[in-house]
């Protein structure tokens, strides 16, 4: 299915009955809504919420834009370094107005978010901005924007930039950077990363989306006075093992927001391991009930 918001064509697909509470996924960088996977959907369904999941722009089945030459890797470092003000195709403030343009051509009054990585980090912003929008706020796997935090590890920045080559291809590395980033406790086989990367290549790959995005992230403002604002119920969840948005990141996410829970969870990484899909629906689930106790 498709809709329109901010003068893009969106690609969506929904689970569930209309009626019941609205939920929905933001994924993070340069991911399609697939890596939003069905029996993670139905856990949610199962909860009592109609899921809503979309590919962001320049991403997926959604429109790509044509935009004007990114900024170098070089030029965005010393853009942040120094915080010099640079033009971006688009920051993670337009990939905010675009989740809750969706809402808006769904006719979502509010919804409860849920956002990973990139993913998290956009709901932050629409719970900020938009606060009438936002019933609950789940930031997984993310971080507050804050210098230092929540950053990657060296090795698995390189990793993120590099290029395919004669000696290897763009789903080598991609499958070399899932298994980097991946949970420890619940490892994935190389031939299952293969396989869904392969799929999501056929059902559409934007690489220029990719770096586009990444400006966006690199870019960003930091969110610490914005996440002190939130008053709807919030849960922050991270991985302790993650490398590339280092636990660090949660842990000052839900240092800003004296009302957030906090769910740190060993052995997990920058993924969601398909043997947590059912505690997933249920800590999301629970945070929300607290929009409902506090008639948000």
């Amino acid at each position: 299915m498709y809709t329109h918001a901010n003068g893009l064509s969106f690609a969506y697909e929904t689970f569930g009955d209309r009626k019941d509470s609205p939920l929905i996924l933001v994924a993070g960088l340069n991911n399609q809504l697939v890596r939003w996977p069905v029996p993670f959907c139905e856990a949610l369904v199962n909860k009592g919420f109609y899921v809503i999941r979309f590919d962001n722009r320049d991403t997926g089945l959604s429109e790509w834009l044509d935009c004007p030459r990114t900024p170098s890797l070089a030029r965005q470092f010393i853009a942040k370094l120094f915080r010099v003000s640079i033009t971006l195709p688009y920051t993670l403030d337009d990939l905010a107005e675009d989740t809750v343009g969706i809402l808006d051509a769904l006719e979502i009054p509010a919804a409860h978010l849920v956002g990973f990585s990139m993913g998290g980090m956009i709901c932050q912003i629409a719970a900020g901005k938009y606060p009438g929008r936002v019933l609950s706020l789940t930031s997984m796997m993310s971080n507050s924007g804050a210098w230092g935090s929540g950053w990657p590890t060296l090795r698995v920045a390189l990793q993120m930039i590099k290029r395919p080559s004669k000696n290897r291809s763009a789903l080598d590395n991609s499958v070399k950077t899932l298994k980097m980033i991946g949970s420890s406790k619940y490892p994935v086989t190389e031939a299952s990363l293969r396989a869904m990367i392969l799929a999501e290549s056929q059902r559409a790959r934007n690489p220029l989306g990719y770096f586009r995005q990444m400006a966006a992230i690199n870019l960003a403002a930091d969110r610490s006075e914005l996440l002190a604002s939130l008053k709807m119920p919030v849960l922050v969840i991270s991985g302790e093992d993650d490398p590339l948005a280092q636990v660090s990141g949660g842990i000052k996410t839900a240092s800003h927001i004296p009302h957030a829970k906090l769910q740190i969870l060993p052995g997990v990484g920058h993924d969601l391991p398909k043997p947590l899909f059912g505690d997933f629906a249920q800590m999301i689930a629970q945070n929300a009930t607290q929009s409902c106790a506090l008639n948000i």
